[in-house]
């Protein structure tokens, strides 16, 4: 069948060896002869194993066949057994007894004769590497099966991937990087530019602002007078949001009234208690010139306010009447008050001289609604009626410190007080403007402040600014003087206080007072006197005011810028005034 093989090789192998088949490139496989032996017997044919799992039939996958040796397949029925070895991965060419054994044949071929068919099969290619030079066979020498020669191990370690450097690719990297770079660069400088420009810009605003500022005030800037400027700088000032109220506390027990106005200053976020002197003076609806206190005794709530919007330029949106009785039962509903006291208090009630205080002279101290209305209406003796109306200032605030911050909560407390409210505050309005002062002064944004006034009634507008204009927004516009009747008082009593009684007496009657000073001797009969004879009726009136009968008018000489002076002696009588 393969002449020119055999005839390469020589042609006499049938003594030793045997033609078994050829291998997968088509060369003849031989083996080695082996004895005459007898025929086999037949052996039972053994069920078709698909897993490989019976013994005897070489490969098994799974290692499991066990140690009796199995009749291989003989195609061509020789009766040829031959020991299957067992399978043996890495081609070690183990040796079995009878010969040499074949290394594993993946395709069935080792102990075959003659064309078998080729089993479909499907390799990859596996780069060679160059091995030693085959040395030629000899010329008759037998060919043995291939696969008993040492196979050629490859390891994973002998091959080596490696990726094709892409020699644009660094360049591409650093063209991009340059262009990215130089794009932020661009963008930062940009940035930077547009930073430098808006910065350029607000400084020359600034500027500009703070010249025509300077020129503004210094009242440079044309068509702009100098008092122009100073008006429009106070209108300035006085354009913030102001809500204002004013107070009446009235002694039901021992008469006289104190006033005060509570501002809130819903711009600056500042509450403030602004106390008003009884002997400032205003002017009624007639025109006639009056004090505080004659202008709540005659005028009433609405003409008091008006008058107090009048001379001070302010806005009040509405008056609490607050009588001792309804300020003793707010202190109580609130829970008492802390205040720093300047005085001992004694009881109103008390019987005899000597007892113990009402209130005691000292800091923090508690006071009850009682005690509260005790110390707001006391005038120690010889002291201005300031004294005791920075006393009621100091219990309004208080009462502002304890009263609640809550608008409901607040005019909860002002309804249980069950007083009449004026129109047209009504109790809603007042409870929630409370709470309001109540907040600030939890915070400590609350004060007390005393409008300054002159000893005949007026304001000084330099004085006075600080409350008029910075706390109220306005401008002190106090009557003029001359239009009321000027009362030069001089104290012969004895008496030091007589002075001050007099001076109140005097300002709520709507007169002017003139502080006269102290006589060297005493009196006992006291003058009014006048130099014109038009002051005559204004003499009368002053000595009906003061409680003197009307001998006491006479004609005579008067202190200067005075129209009528008076010299009190023993018979005058404070308490009959």
């Amino acid at each position: 069948m393969n002449d020119r093989y055999d005839a390469g090789y020589g042609g006499n192998h049938d003594d030793q060896y045997e033609l078994v088949g050829y291998d997968e490139y088509g060369r003849p496989v031989y083996r080695q002869a082996a004895p005459p032996q007898q025929a086999p017997q037949p052996q039972p044919q053994q069920p078709y194993d698909p897993y490989a799992q019976q013994q005897g039939y070489g490969y098994d996958p799974y290692a499991s066949g066990g140690q009796q040796q199995q009749p291989s397949y003989d195609p061509y029925g020789t009766g040829q057994q031959a020991p299957v070895p067992p399978y043996d991965p890495y081609g070690a060419g183990a040796q079995q007894s009878g010969g040499p054994a074949p290394s594993y044949d993946p395709y069935g071929q080792s102990a075959t004769s003659g064309h078998q068919p080729r089993v479909a099969e499907q390799t990859a290619y596996i780069p060679q590497q160059a091995g030693p030079a085959e040395q030629p066979r000899e010329t008759g020498a037998p060919v043995a099966d291939d696969r008993a020669e040492p196979r050629r191990d490859y390891h994973t370690e002998q091959f080596a991937f490696v990726e094709e450097p892409d020699g644009d690719s660094e360049d591409v990297i650093d063209w991009l990087n340059f262009t990215e770079n130089r794009t932020e660069r661009r963008e930062e400088a940009k940035r930077r530019a547009r930073s430098r420009l808006i910065a350029l810009t607000v400084v020359l605003a600034l500027v500009a602002v703070g010249g025509v500022g300077y020129l503004w005030y210094a009242g440079k800037l044309p068509g702009l007078s100098s008092s122009d400027a100073k008006t429009s700088a106070a209108t300035a000032a006085g354009a913030q949001k102001r809500d204002v109220i004013v107070v009446h506390l009235h002694n039901t027990a021992q008469g006289g009234t104190s006033t005060a106005l509570l501002v809130d200053n819903t711009t600056t976020k500042q509450g403030t208690t602004v106390l008003l002197p009884n002997s400032l003076v205003l002017t009624d609806d007639d025109g006639n010139t009056t004090t505080l206190a004659k202008s709540v005794d005659d005028d009433g709530s609405s003409g008091t306010r008006d008058a107090i919007d009048t001379v001070l330029g302010t806005d009040i949106e509405g008056t609490w009447r607050l009588d001792t009785p309804y300020l003793q039962n707010l202190v109580d509903l609130v829970g008492n008050i802390e205040v720093d006291t300047n005085a001992d208090v004694p009881d109103p009630k008390a019987k005899k001289k000597g007892e113990a205080p009402l209130v005691s002279k000292g800091k923090d101290q508690t006071l009850s609604g009682k005690m509260a209305v005790a110390y707001a209406t006391y005038r120690g003796s010889g002291e201005a009626q300031n004294a005791q109306l920075e006393r009621f200032g100091q219990v309004m605030q208080g009462v502002m410190r304890k009263l609640s911050s809550d608008a409901q909560g607040a005019t909860v407390t002002v309804q249980t007080l069950g007083q009449i409210i004026e129109p047209p505050l009504t109790d809603k309005d007042l409870g929630t403007f409370l709470a309001k002062l109540a907040d600030l002064a939890k915070g400590g944004d609350y004060k007390t402040a005393l409008l300054p006034v002159q000893a005949d009634g007026t304001l000084n507008a330099e004085a006075s600014a600080g409350v008029v204009k910075d706390v109220l927004g306005g401008t002190a516009k106090s009557p003029d003087k001359d239009a009321a009747v000027s009362v030069s008082v001089q104290n012969a009593s004895g008496v030091r206080d007589n002075t001050e009684a007099a001076r109140v007496v005097l300002l709520n009657g709507g007169f002017t007072f003139q502080e006269g000073g102290t006589a060297s001797a005493a009196q006992s009969a006291s003058k009014v006197l006048y130099g014109d004879a038009a002051d005559k009726e204004n003499a009368t009136e002053v000595a009906k005011t003061l409680g003197l009968p009307d001998s006491a008018v006479t004609k005579g000489t008067v202190s200067a810028n005075a129209d009528v002076s008076v010299v009190l002696g023993r018979d005058y009588k404070p308490s009959e005034s």
